[in-house]
């Protein structure tokens, strides 16, 4: 049930929580919490934190399920935990998976599964935050933070651009030289929003390093791939628009040489190998790494028996 209304004055500066408390009576708090953390309930669209300040003016959608319904169930299985401390959670991110909630798609995410692996281990205090992302194809290191201040500690040093991230990727088609820096300035295209590109009025500055790691004849290779700085889709872009889209990207691999090949490929094969950071708490440095998922050891395998 979709439930819409808008903040009137006095009604300001009370946190989201206690605000739908009593507004919405029947719904204990810890639910109407869980609903706002899972994005069931958002301001303006946006997903917020309970503790959000509402203001005269906001938009509060809630998307409530039925009483007695079940939030998420089951889907602490999800979770292939790298490391876990009192700060954060490391997860190896399989392909397939969205972060977070969206509108269509409420569980079988990163962050359902974050909320039930706290509540099965009864972890107490702890509110998740997602601090960066991975397409839903993408597998790889993600890390998420437990607390505001480990939230705050790690967005910033994503900000600064100082953490350190590796992926790999196999892409159509070679590259003119084992190594190289591409610049290329990107952002939301100009014709469709829901694309980036070169062709924007809103350029950001975007760099992406590349390494060469294998190459079969000129159909395809095996790139390891160091983003220097972090816009959306910045690694699809920068490939496909110096002729080397990823495989099964069919969203910046469309009118490629690849597009029909892509279509027997189940997903991008893009992988987050390695991710390094300064500890949230400590400062120490800390890197975790994971290997390719096993579709995308398969495939290399593959291109490696039939190009030669």
């Amino acid at each position: 049930m979709i439930t819409e209304f808008v903040i009137t004055r006095g009604e300001q500066r009370k946190r989201l929580d206690i605000f739908l408390v009593h507004r919405e009576p029947e719904v204990s708090r810890s639910r109407l919490q869980r609903l706002i953390q899972l994005g069931r309930i958002r301001v303006n669209n946006l997903m917020v934190k309970p503790s959000f300040q509402v203001k005269p003016g906001d938009r509060i959608t809630l998307d409530t399920p039925k009483p007695g319904s079940v939030l998420v169930k089951g889907e602490v299985t999800q979770l292939d935990i790298l490391h876990e401390d009192e700060a954060m959670l490391v997860i190896n991110k399989p392909p397939g998976v969205v972060m977070h909630p969206t509108a269509g798609m409420w569980s079988g995410t990163i962050l359902n599964g974050v909320l039930d692996y706290f509540q099965v281990t009864t972890q107490k205090g702890c509110s998740p935050g997602i601090v960066h992302r991975l397409d839903q194809d993408t597998s790889g290191v993600v890390v998420v933070a437990k607390n505001l201040d480990a939230h705050r500690s790690l967005a910033k040093q994503f900000a600064q651009h100082s953490i350190t991230r590796q992926y790999q990727a196999l892409v159509w088609n070679v590259p003119t030289s084992n190594d190289g820096v591409i610049h290329l300035a990107i952002g939301r295209d100009a014709h469709d929003s829901t694309r980036h590109s070169p062709d924007t009025t809103r350029p950001r500055t975007a760099i992406t390093e590349y390494h060469m790691i294998k190459r079969w004849a000129n159909v395809a290779a095996y790139l390891n791939l160091v983003p220097r700085t972090g816009r959306t889709h910045q690694l699809r872009v920068h490939l496909a628009s110096h002729g080397l889209p990823i495989l099964g990207d069919r969203w910046y691999g469309k009118g490629t040489t690849g597009e029909i090949a892509d279509r027997a490929i189940p997903r991008m094969m893009l992988h987050a190998r390695s991710l390094g950071f300064q500890h949230p708490n400590s400062g120490d440095y800390h890197e975790y790494t994971i290997e390719c998922p096993p579709d995308m050891q398969a495939l290399t395998q593959h291109l490696q028996q039939t190009l030669r």
